[in-house]
C-alpha cells in the first residue's frame, strides 16, 4: 500500500480564514515566505477587505500542530468588461510544506468556490523564470498565458526577486474547461487550451529558459537580466502574433515553454 503523504491526510484542513487573528497568521506566513520588509508586505487590513467585497482569503491549516496555518490564498474580485473573475495575487506555502500537496488543495478550493458563484476565470501573475511554478500553472492546473507584464510591481525588497525588475507572466485559468476538467482530475495533458490548436509540430513554438537559472541570479545578476530581457523581447513578439503559453517540458539543460497558436 502506497503511504498518504502528510499534506494529504485528515491534519490539513483547507478552507476559508475568517478574523483578524487568521489574517494576521496569514501575514506573518507572508514575511516567512518571501522576505520582504514592510513597504511590500500586503497588510492585513487588504485581507478584511477582500473578505469583505467578495474575494476569497483561504487557508490551509495543520490540526497536527496545532491548527498552525501553513498556507494561504488571497484573491480579489474582478471584471473584465462584462467577465466577472478572480485575481489571485498571492499564494503562498510554509517551506517544510512545499511539494506536499498543499498549494493544490488552495487552488482546488479556490476553483470548487468560484464555480459556486458561477464565477468562470481566475488570473494570477507568475514569474516567467520560476520554471517549478510555471510547470504547477500550466501542466497542474491547467492555466494558458497571452500576457507579459513587464517589471509589474517594480524592484522589490524580496530576495526571491533578486533585485531584477518583476516581470511577470498573466496565469488565465478557465475553470470548467475540458482542460482544466482533466488537468485537475490528473487525466491527458493533451487536451488543447480553450481557443488553441491541438498540439502539433508544426505550428508549435518552444522557448527555452535555463534550469539553473537561480544559481545565476544568484551570482551573476547582469547575466540573468540579460536573460530576462531576451526572454521578454521573444514571449511579448509571440503573443502579439496571437500565440498563448499552454505548456512547458524539461530537459536537462532547460526549460521550455510550449506557445500554439491561439484563437481569441
Amino acid at each position: 500500500m502506497t503511504a498518504t503523504p502528510k499534506a494529504e491526510r485528515s491534519s490539513i484542513e483547507v478552507r476559508h480564514c475568517h478574523g483578524l487573528a487568521e489574517f494576521e497568521a496569514c501575514l506573518e506566513l507572508e514575511r516567512t515566505v518571501w522576505g520582504s520588509t514592510d513597504a511590500d508586505v500586503v497588510p492585513s487590513s487588504i485581507f478584511v477587505v477582500v473578505e469583505e467585497i467578495g474575494g476569497q482569503v483561504l487557508g490551509a491549516f495543520d490540526h497536527d500542530d496545532g491548527g498552525k496555518i501553513v498556507g494561504f490564498t488571497l484573491a480579489m474580485p474582478g471584471i473584465h468588461g462584462q467577465q466577472r473573475y478572480l485575481h489571485s495575487h498571492m499564494t503562498a506555502v510554509l517551506p517544510g510544506y512545499q511539494n506536499r500537496g498543499v498549494g493544490r488543495r488552495l487552488k482546488l478550493l479556490q476553483r470548487e468556490d468560484a464555480l459556486a458563484r458561477e464565477i468562470h476565470l481566475v488570473e494570477w501573475t507568475f514569474d516567467p523564470l520560476e520554471l517549478r511554478n510555471a510547470h504547477f500553472n500550466l501542466e497542474r492546473l491547467g492555466a494558458i498565458v497571452r500576457r507579459y507584464l513587464p517589471n509589474v510591481y517594480g524592484i522589490t525588497s524580496s530576495p526571491l526577486h533578486g533585485g531584477l525588475p518583476t516581470d511577470r507572466f498573466m496565469a488565465e485559468w478557465w475553470l470548467n474547461t475540458d482542460r482544466v476538467v482533466a488537468k485537475v482530475r490528473k487525466q491527458s495533458r493533451d487536451i488543447a487550451a480553450p481557443g488553441s490548436q491541438q498540439r502539433a509540430a508544426d505550428t508549435m513554438l518552444r522557448i527555452d529558459v535555463p534550469r539553473n537559472i537561480a544559481d545565476i541570479r544568484a551570482r551573476d545578476r547582469d547575466e540573468a537580466a540579460r536573460i530576462q530581457g531576451a526572454l521578454r523581447a521573444e514571449f511579448q513578439r509571440r503573443f502579439k502574433e496571437g500565440f498563448a503559453v499552454t505548456g512547458i517540458e524539461f530537459s536537462e539543460q532547460s526549460g521550455t515553454y510550449l506557445l500554439e497558436p491561439y484563437a481569441t
